[in-house]
């Protein structure tokens, strides 16, 4: 494990502009070549099971007391016996201009220059955390085994190596997870997109989450 004390402190000196408006830090931006991978959750047919957190933790062996994936339940909307409840995924946004990437003092966080990923690679992370405090979802966490920086990879190293679904995919009884190529405009995530209305959680902040969400039919959008 090798840098220099000078790329070092123009980690820290990045970090420093956490107050500064997100275009300011998110001036530097890598292009990215070949597939760039996104998922759309559908708050309208996610029943908050919690399935896929069961099988994101088995398919990438995450220890208990963290998680890479959690289902946020609102608070009960109408009146009983009438009562619906809003699922939310928290969960990595894999943004295009991710502030995780543009903090990392070792270039452990990165992003994956065949699918448009953003994973975190252990052999470089010092667990220094710039990465947890930079991310506007704090979506990442200290992997109590290895002590470096760990979130979700949408099963990059796992799953998608073997050429299959997410693991949260593959397992929702729903249906309410769809994963794919943003930039193919054939793939089923691409079609969903063009055909539904969707959002984007803190679209503002300007770092382009490939997370995207079909609204909860009742109450307010989250943003």
């Amino acid at each position: 494990m090798s840098y220099s004390r000078r790329r070092f402190l123009a980690g820290a000196g990045v970090l420093a502009l956490a107050g500064l408006p997100a275009c300011a830090v998110l001036a530097r931006s890598e292009n990215i070549g070949g597939v760039r991978y996104g998922m759309v959750h559908d708050e309208t047919r996610c029943i908050g099971c919690t399935a896929c957190v069961d099988a994101c933790r088995e398919a990438n062996l995450v220890p208990e007391g963290v998680s890479r994936l959690s289902i946020i339940r609102s608070e009960p909307v109408g009146d009983f016996p009438d009562v619906k409840y809003r699922f939310f995924r928290h969960s990595c946004q894999h943004c295009d201009r991710a502030p995780c990437v543009a903090v990392c003092p070792t270039g452990a966080s990165f992003r994956d220059a065949a699918t448009g990923i953003i994973d975190v690679n252990p052999d470089l992370c010092v667990g220094c955390q710039y990465c947890i405090v930079a991310c506007p979802w704090r979506v990442r966490f200290i992997h109590p085994v290895s002590r470096t920086a760990d979130k979700c990879d949408f099963c990059r190293k796992t799953r998608l190596k073997e050429g299959r679904q997410p693991a949260c995919v593959e397992v929702c009884p729903t249906r309410a997870l769809t994963f794919g190529n943003l930039d193919d405009p054939q793939s089923e995530v691409s079609k969903l997109i063009a055909g539904q209305t969707t959002y984007r959680y803190k679209l503002a902040l300007g770092t382009l989450p490939k997370l995207y969400r079909v609204p909860f039919r009742y109450g307010e959008v989250k943003q």
